[in-house]
């Protein structure tokens, strides 16, 4: 059996498998792409003693499960360091003199920090749609936001510093 018949024959069956895992047609459509794509790259070893259905879906569940875990790690970093930083800047922003300091230093700031700080804050833009104005990944285009937002906050504290 090549591996295009065995993609058309269980194709349906990874997906629906990864769809009832993840309830995200979208992200399932992805997986089982990425699994099938794995399932390729080491077709030459697979010896044949176990149902090839079975080994499909053990990759397909072990991409799932990497894609999980890539995920909530991104998500956890999110949670933890956003609500901070936010009412820092937040608080610099409400406050007419602190905002202009802010604009002044986002002027001043090197590139790429500065464009995607302002294409994030006041483009509102996507981290994805960043990243592709880059050719970056969206995960690029974040960390790079964060840097510029810490940046902003670090020399805000020490302007405050200097005020007292």
């Amino acid at each position: 059996m090549d591996f295009e018949e065995i993609y058309d024959e269980y194709f349906k069956e990874v997906f629906l498998f990864i769809k009832s895992l993840c309830h995200d047609e979208r992200i399932a459509e992805e997986i089982t792409q990425e699994a099938f794509f794995k399932a390729l790259k080491s077709l030459e070893k697979f010896d044949g003693s176990k149902d090839i259905r079975a080994w499909l879906f053990t990759i397909a569940k072990n991409t799932y499960f990497s894609h999980y875990k890539k995920m909530k790690r991104q998500v956890n970093l999110d949670l933890i360091e956003e609500p901070m930083m936010e009412v820092q800047f937040v608080k610099h922003l409400m406050n007419e003199d602190d905002a202009f300091t802010v604009h002044q230093f986002i002027h001043s700031m090197n590139e790429p920090y500065k464009e995607v700080f302002s294409l994030r804050t006041f483009g509102e833009l996507p981290f994805e749609k960043i990243g592709k104005i880059f050719g970056k990944s969206a995960g690029w285009a974040r960390v790079t936001f964060y840097r510029a937002r810490k940046q902003i906050l670090e020399y805000m504290e020490g302007m405050n510093y200097e005020r007292d």
